[in-house]
């Protein structure tokens, strides 16, 4: 079926008589736009001579041809942008920004806090309790620290601590409380070895290290429960190496001794005197005080981690 012609809405000019020699026209006509293709300028003006309205309709559809045309183009520009900004390689520029950054923004532990933080898990708090004089109650004897050398809940203590003691109660860096025995002791270093009757799942023996190669001036910290408080840290430097103390009570008679004035009062003994590196260098044994008050004034004393090692039948570094 013959589409109908589309005709100009404008006024039909003045009739005109036929001429024979020329053959009728055919009825002007706007063709539609094609669906696979926008209409091009030319077929614009033709339609736009022959039918105004058609001609609007045309303009629009190129315009909105123009538009998603426009809008593709920037859709692939900005998939482009984004897949280069993604594979950007990391220069060592950038690492050093960051580091940087890192650096400024980021205060970094102390060299001791770091020792006391690799110390802490394997530091134990040490009480002998005996009975009251009159036998019937159990009171406190002595409170110290401990530092465990084997996972296997083997601890390292002064002797003087559990001396004497009815009862030795024990309790991990995790908080667990238990009872321990005596199985070793060392009186000529004021050494005990303990053994725990029961220990955390994962208990971390500290590491130990030859005192061969410290020097005085070296900075190490010492670690325990001074008057029962802690655990408790405090930091010096070696003073001497190989000194000698007697008790005020003349009763001990130690030598070959750490000196280090990293302040410990009664209860850090048996703690650990350790490096910088988290290291167990000695055991805190003593205080030297001319006085009656029993605090620190500047002198401790460790026994050098050889001899506790071998308290406890360990082999020499």
């Amino acid at each position: 079926m013959p589409r109908p012609a589309l005709y100009s809405s404008s006024r039909p000019a003045r009739s005109r008589a036929p001429n024979p020699a020329v053959a009728p026209a055919a009825p002007a006509t706007a063709a539609l736009p094609s669906a696979d293709a926008p209409p091009s300028p030319q077929e614009v003006a033709q339609a736009t001579a022959a039918a105004p309205h058609s001609a609007a309709i045309l303009r629009q559809l190129w315009a909105l041809w123009t538009i998603v045309v426009l809008l593709a183009a920037l859709l692939v520009a900005s998939a482009w942008h984004n897949s280069r900004s993604t594979t950007r390689k990391i220069t060592q520029d950038d690492i050093d920004a960051a580091v940087l950054r890192t650096l400024e923004t980021t205060t970094p532990p102390s060299a001791a806090a770091r020792a006391v933080e690799s110390i802490a898990p394997s530091i134990v708090r040490v009480v002998g309790y005996g009975r009251s004089k009159n036998g019937k109650e159990e009171v406190e004897r002595g409170i110290g620290t401990g530092v465990v050398i084997v996972d296997k809940g083997v601890i390292l203590t002064n002797l003087h601590v559990v001396a004497g003691a009815d009862r030795i109660g024990i309790t991990f860096h995790d908080g667990l409380e238990t009872t321990a025995s005596i199985t070793g002791a060392q009186p000529e270093n004021d050494l005990a070895v303990l053994q725990a009757h029961k220990v955390p799942d994962d208990l971390e023996a500290a590491t130990l290290r030859s005192t061969q190669n410290l020097r005085p001036g070296d900075h190490v910290v010492a670690v325990g429960f001074p008057f029962g408080i802690g655990p408790s840290a405090s930091a010096g430097v070696v003073s001497g190496l190989q000194r000698e103390f007697t008790s005020p009570e003349g009763k001990r008679q130690l030598s070959n001794l750490i000196q280090f004035d990293a302040a410990a009062n009664p209860g850090n003994s048996g703690g650990p005197l350790v490096t910088l590196d988290g290291e167990v260098v000695g055991i805190v044994t003593a205080i030297l005080n001319p006085t009656p008050a029993r605090t620190f004034i500047g002198i401790g004393f460790a026994v050098p981690i050889e001899n506790a090692a071998s308290a406890v039948g360990m082999p020499p570094f």
